[in-house]
């Protein structure tokens, strides 16, 4: 899955350097790649959501110091930052 932005169509959360961003689609492997992911269990509560980077399985959406990071998750509080409530 990626997710795209509502107030700017086009633009998905890509990462780079580990570190999410919008970014424009430019169509390209790499892009597409960076900007996919996969939902599963959340790490923290089953009943939530991780998101898994496609390229980086080893890796999973996180929040840390204010922003959205893939990192290997290895103890609690990584598995608390990276499980997410999906409302829509």
């Amino acid at each position: 899955m990626s997710f795209e932005s509502v107030n700017f169509p086009g633009y998905y959360l890509r990462h780079a350097d580990y570190v999410l961003r919008l970014s424009p689609n430019n169509g390209s492997v790499v892009f597409s790649e960076d900007a996919t992911f996969r939902q599963v269990a959340g790490l923290a509560d089953s009943s939530w959501s991780s998101f898994q980077s496609y390229n980086f399985p080893d890796r999973h959406v996180r929040h840390s110091n204010y922003m959205l990071r893939v990192d290997p998750i290895n103890n609690a509080t990584g598995r608390a930052d990276a499980t997410f409530r999906r409302i829509s």
